[in-house]
């Protein structure tokens, strides 16, 4: 799924990579601006209707509108009122239409947006995950998102018709009278160096407001999370002062950036006092002294307002831009994070797939780490059930997120059935290679759609088979709905070996040409360890096994164990070769079979 917003992204923040955000959305934009300029100049003319009923009554037959053909004081009456209903009928209609036009255009790029970064977002490299917190990521896709979609709601309008309103009333007092008009716009300077200043004051302030906001997120997504490990130390006041001092350190920031724009808006107020009382005084004598008509005194007087006084919103649509330039900022960087891990060219049918992988001289490190994996050769024949062991730090996991190409080596090549991982398609790769994980991730739904998960267009059928091989039908079938019981979010409703089979059961409805079992046993019970035990000996038929285990006894039947230390491979054999090496497999069978000398 390609999201064509978020292509070719500048090299800019704030306002440039918004509007480039907004380029798939041209047409709409156009008419949503039009509309808004449109609904403006409307909104200006009923000060010109008024400046002419004036004229209307002071000087009649001899008015402005007498000199267009329409004498008589009734039929000007009635031009104006036909006028009146005309413009003000266009400028509702116009409100209406930028209303559902911006709206629209907001929605449509929070969707895109959201749906676009999420998509980008999980096709980047794991270490990105490692490096970042959930919390602040979901600021991002939430908060940050949906306050662009604010400011489009409304900020957007109120500059494009702020700038309308100076131009449009601008250049009319301009025409009617230069020195008039020029002392009526002497304010805005000020008002322009004002708004300068002030954004660049709010600017980081918001940036910090943003930053707490993301803060705050992470310390509420962690503690929902964690809310056993909370109640089991009775850590819940603890835990509340930490969430009281973000929520107080957010307020802070929040308080500091609306004390800024706050001051922003009296200052406005008093210079437009000033140009009023100076346009009052100096058109007031013009007239008095027949330099000036009555109606376009009245015109200035009544246009004057309508140009200076929407300048005192300025500083709350400063304040909607620069919260929605620092949201845009945390959203491009978010979309310019690289993609490391590309995926290869070449594809990979299941059916096709054979199983044989091969490591040649491979080397991995963590970025700023000592190697993991220093000069490792190995190689596994299709069909064959492989333990992997060793002690803690040795590099059996890296192993397996290599394998599964979530890295790439930092040298050396692993390939499977003789092809190198980084030419092959990724979800091809991944589609061929079953996970079972230590700590398996069940979603918010049915025990059914959790073994559906990966294989969602299995049948209810395929999917009890499955549960059956992986010994879970039993207790699934206990449960209060069956095979529609809803785990909770994390599977927090079953028990660890629970969720352990159904995750096993996953795998083996995805049918894959290998699997991997990753500490699968190490968290479980005796009893659902010789369940899965008496599983692998089924479903590892036919098929390349990687058995990943600290506990000796998963692996003991394998065809082939291989011991790992600081990332190299140290020993290889069956289990009986092993202990009569008597090396590093040996002494760890010794300690966890409670085996003492004498015995």
């Amino acid at each position: 799924m390609t999201h064509q917003p978020l292509a070719g992204l500048p090299s800019g923040g704030g306002l440039s990579a918004l509007l480039r955000l907004l380029a798939p959305y041209r047409k709409r934009l156009i008419q949503a601006s039009s509309s808004s300029v449109l609904n403006k100049l409307f909104d200006l003319a009923p000060p010109v209707l008024i400046a002419l009923a004036i004229d209307v009554m002071a000087n009649q037959q001899s008015a402005w509108l007498a000199q267009i053909g329409v004498r008589t004081v009734p039929a000007q009456l009635t031009l104006l009122a036909v006028l009146t209903f005309v413009i003000w009928s266009l400028e509702s209609f116009f409100e209406y239409l930028y209303g559902v036009l911006w709206r629209g255009l907001g929605q449509r790029l929070q969707h895109d947006l959201r749906l676009g970064a999420y998509d980008h977002l999980q096709r980047l490299d794991l270490s990105f995950f490692e490096q970042r917190s959930s919390g602040r990521l979901m600021a991002v896709l939430n908060d940050d998102i949906n306050q662009l979609e604010r400011f489009l709601d409304n900020g957007a309008n109120d500059i494009l018709q702020l700038i309308t309103t100076v131009v449009a009333v601008g250049g009319a007092m301009l025409l009617l009278d230069p020195g008039l008009a020029l002392l009526a716009m002497l304010p805005i300077p000020v008002i322009l160096w004002g708004s300068l200043r002030f954004q660049h004051q709010l600017a980081p302030r918001y940036a910090e407001v943003r930053e707490r906001a993301g803060d705050l997120n992470n310390l509420l997504a962690n503690n929902l999370g964690g809310i056993l490990t909370i109640k089991s130390y009775s850590a819940e006041q603890w835990e509340a002062e930490r969430l009281e001092n973000e929520s107080l350190a957010y307020g802070r920031s929040n308080h500091r950036a609306i004390r800024i724009s706050a001051g922003f808006i009296p200052l406005i107020r008093f210079a437009i006092l000033f140009a009023f009382i100076a346009v009052l005084v100096v058109g007031g004598l013009q007239t008095w002294r027949g330099s000036l008509s009555l109606g376009a005194f009245s015109f200035l007087l009544f246009i004057l307002q309508r140009l200076l006084w929407p300048l005192t919103t300025l500083g709350r649509t400063l304040d909607d831009y620069q919260r929605a330039m620092a949201s845009s900022d945390r959203v491009v960087e978010l979309l310019r994070a690289p993609i490391t891990v590309v995926s290869g060219p070449r594809p990979l049918p299941k059916k096709a797939v054979g199983g044989r992988l091969e490591l040649q001289n491979l080397s991995f490190a963590y970025p700023g780490r000592q190697p993991v994996i220093e000069a490792l050769n190995l190689e596994i024949t299709r069909g064959e059930t492989l333990g992997l062991v060793g002690s803690t730090g040795s590099g059996k996991s890296t192993l397996v997120k290599l394998l599964l190409r979530l890295y790439d080596p930092s040298s050396g090549t692993v390939s499977l059935d003789g092809v190198d991982l980084r030419e092959l398609n990724q979800q091809d790769l991944r589609s061929a290679i079953g996970l079972v994980s230590q700590e398996p991730f069940l979603f918010h739904g049915t025990v059914a759609d959790n073994i559906r998960y990966g294989s969602f267009l299995a049948s209810d059928a395929s999917v009890a088979a499955a549960a059956r091989q992986a010994e879970a039908d039993g207790f699934i079938q206990a449960l209060p709905d069956g095979y529609n019981t809803v785990v909770g979010e994390r599977g927090i409703r079953l028990s660890g070996g629970q969720r352990q089979r159904i995750a096993l059961a996953r795998a083996i409805l995805k049918d894959p040409p290998v699997l991997i079992l990753d500490e699968a046993t190490a968290s479980v019970d005796n009893e659902t360890e010789a369940a899965i035990q008496r599983s692998l000996e089924r479903i590892t038929r036919h098929r390349t096994t990687i058995v990943v285990a600290h506990r000796l006894s998963t692996v003991r039947h394998a065809d082939r164990i291989v011991v790992l230390d600081h990332g190299q491979l140290v020993e290889q054999g069956d289990h009986q070769g092993l202990l009569e090496q008597d090396g590093i497999y040996a002494r760890l069978w010794k300690v966890q079979s409670g085996w003492r000398p004498g015995d």
